[in-house]
């Protein structure tokens, strides 16, 4: 993959759309990835490709009735509490 800076691709925008036909080219921001610059047709490839997955089918994703969990917490104990001052 080609990689510019943000310097380069202000100065040179023509040839980072000509390199981005190609293939994706990364942007970086003083020496770090930053950016992706890519056709929309790739852009919308890389978006089928990842289907969505909830939090409850990566948590539980052999459990198809994850919303019947229950948790059952024990009660705080009252000790571990400061006693609360009120007067000013």
């Amino acid at each position: 993959m080609p990689i510019m800076t943000c310097r380069e691709f202000n100065q040179r925008p023509s040839q980072a759309q000509k390199a981005a036909m190609i293939e994706p080219v990364i942007i970086t921001n003083r020496g770090a990835p930053a950016f992706v610059l890519m056709t929309y047709s790739e852009y919308e490839k890389a978006q089928q490709t990842k289907p969505f997955v909830s939090i409850a089918d990566v948590l539980c994703p052999n459990n198809p009735d994850v919303a019947d969990i229950e948790l059952e917490l024990q009660p705080r104990s009252r000790t571990q509490r400061r006693p609360v001052d009120f007067t000013e």
